[in-house]
Formats: structure tokens, C-alpha cells, sequence
């Protein structure tokens, strides 16, 4: 005890010199306050990120699921790989021979193959439009995906395909008719009645054809050649029908002269054309052009040598005129 009747006792815990519980030493205080700020801030990142990875530190991930993580990563890349480096298409296609193999070892080997209704199409033209090889096996071949491949191409307006087991296989296809010859922007091709390009370019069995030009021309020349049709004297020397802003026809002869035909009444233009050249042989003068477009008139003009030679022949006819009044 000390002179005040106080008990002396030590403030550590223990010989060590520990500080006693409960009791902070001054020096602990100074160095918790002079702490760098950045161990303070990690150290309550630290806790933060214990508290957000708590839930996940109690999951239980079956055996092996790393494995299969590992594996699933690798097919993956492959995968990709194939498809960005363009290797899918040559490995279906051995996949199926190697299944229509097996299924012709089986018997379902397609052993005849009866076609129908081919005429601008060869055999092995829609064979292989319609995916038919010689490896094919009847089991594996898809009918309803033969038949959009047929209908796929122009020529073929319609299609039937029937499997019939074990080996037989019959295609049966109608075909579009080429009708005429269709010019847009300065290329030619082959068009059926319905305006569908058959061909993108001018075989020569098709160099008879009518020719029709213009926007529209492809589908709406069908009606019009056959209103020409009634006029012989014209569809005969017809060189093409020129469709005009979509609304009208011109129509260009051989020799050279150009008809222009009214929107409407297109038959009355026409019945009137006949007539001229039936009494005056209008389609046989040196004109370039008959307008047919007024109702109540038909205008023609021209060719120059006919304009010069007639503005000679009036000049002569004022001069005669005028030496006969002396």
C-alpha cells in the first residue's frame, strides 16, 4: 500500500507485461491514431468483400463439376473454331454420307429414280437441285426439303417428290414456259408469262422471243402481247413494247417507226392504226413516229429526208403559184 492506504498493484496482465483486460495503454491509442488511412480503407475492403463472398463460400458444388466446366470450355472453342475457320459445311456433309452409308447398307439404297415433266432442265440438273447424289439413301432423304429446293429454282413453278420403300424415288415437276425477252437498265434476260426471270441472260433459242422493255414490263407484257395478238399487221412488225412510266405502251416496229399508244382506249388507237394503214399505207411511209395518244386526232412525223423533201415540194408548189399569177 502506498502512504494514502491505496493499493499498489501492477497494470499488466501477467509476468509477459500484457496490458491488463479492459485497459488500453497510451501508446496503443497513438498508434491507433496515427494509422496509415490506406491500411484502414483495405482493411474495410477486406470485410466488405468477406461479407458479398459469405453466400458463395456455402455453395456445394457437386464432385466433378469443375471437370466438366473444363471440358464444356473446350468443345466450346472448338465449336467456334470450326464455324469462324468455315469447316462446318464439309463436316455435315461427311456426317451424312457416313449415316446415308449406313443406311444404304441396310437396303434403303435409292435404286431408280423415275423424273417427269423436264424440258428446258437436264436429269442431273434436278438431281442436284433437289440435293439427290449418288450416296443419298431413301431412308434419310427429306422429301418436303427436296421439293423447296426444286421450287427454289426458276424454270420449276411446281414440284412432287415421293419416296416409295425400299429404293424408288419419282419427281414429277412442271415448268415455267419461256414468254418473252425483258430489258431493264441495259440487260436482257428470259422471262416467263407470270414475269419471273428464268434466265439472266439470252440463250440463243431464245433470240425470237417478243421483247418488252421497261419497269412493269415483265409482268404486265403478258396482257398486252395478247391485245397485239388481234392486230396482225402490227404484232407482226412488233421489234419491242416499251412500257412508259408504267402507264403506257410505245411500240417500236421493225422498220424503224415508233407507235405511241394512249393510256386508255387502247384498242380504239389501235383499231384506228389499222385503218390509216389499211387506206393510205401510213406504216409503210418514210415517218418515224405515229402519235395515237389525242382521241380526236392522229399526229405523225417525219423522217428528215421526208421533211426536207417536203419542204422542197412546197417550196416549188408557192413558185409555180406565184409564176403562174404573173
Amino acid at each position: 500500500m502506498d502512504g494514502r492506504r491505496r493499493l499498489a498493484e501492477p497494470v499488466t496482465d501477467g509476468a509477459h507485461g500484457r496490458p491488463a483486460a479492459g485497459v488500453t495503454s497510451a501508446s496503443a491509442h497513438v498508434a491507433a491514431r496515427g494509422a496509415p488511412r490506406r491500411w484502414r480503407a483495405r482493411t474495410r475492403l477486406e470485410r466488405q468483400l468477406r461479407r458479398w463472398l459469405a453466400p458463395l463460400q456455402a455453395l456445394r458444388f457437386p464432385q466433378g463439376a469443375g471437370l466438366a466446366a473444363v471440358a464444356a470450355f473446350v468443345l466450346a472453342s472448338l465449336a467456334f473454331g470450326v464455324v469462324r475457320g468455315g469447316h462446318l459445311p464439309p463436316i455435315v456433309a461427311e456426317l451424312r454420307d457416313w449415316r446415308d452409308a449406313g443406311a444404304n447398307a441396310l437396303g434403303f439404297r435409292i435404286t431408280s429414280i423415275a423424273l417427269a415433266g423436264q424440258h428446258q432442265l437436264t436429269r442431273e440438273e434436278i438431281l442436284t437441285t433437289a440435293g439427290v447424289t449418288g450416296r443419298s439413301s431413301l431412308l434419310f432423304l427429306d422429301a418436303t426439303e427436296a421439293r423447296s429446293r426444286l421450287l427454289a429454282n426458276p424454270w420449276i413453278a411446281a414440284a412432287t417428290v415421293l419416296k416409295l420403300y425400299p429404293g424408288r424415288l419419282h419427281i414429277k415437276v412442271t415448268e415455267r414456259e419461256a414468254f418473252a425477252l425483258w430489258q431493264k437498265d441495259g440487260k436482257v434476260a428470259v422471262i416467263a408469262a407470270d414475269g419471273t426471270v428464268v434466265e439472266p441472260y439470252v440463250a440463243k433459242r431464245f433470240a425470237a422471243l417478243p421483247l418488252v422493255v421497261g419497269v412493269g414490263a415483265e409482268t404486265r407484257g403478258k396482257d398486252f402481247l395478247a391485245l397485239l395478238e388481234r392486230y396482225p399487221p402490227i404484232r407482226g412488225k412488233m421489234r419491242a413494247a416499251v412500257l412508259v412510266a408504267e402507264r403506257r405502251w410505245n411500240v417500236t416496229l421493225d422498220n424503224g417507226i415508233d407507235l405511241r399508244l394512249p393510256q386508255h382506249e387502247v384498242e380504239r388507237a389501235l383499231d384506228t392504226l389499222v385503218q390509216l394503214d389499211r387506206d393510205k399505207k401510213l406504216l409503210s411511209r418514210d415517218i418515224t413516229a405515229v402519235d395515237l395518244r389525242l382521241p380526236d386526232r392522229v399526229t405523225v412525223r417525219l423522217s428528215d429526208e421526208a421533211f426536207a423533201a417536203r419542204q422542197e415540194a412546197l417550196k416549188d408548189k408557192k413558185a409555180k403559184k406565184k409564176g403562174g399569177a404573173a
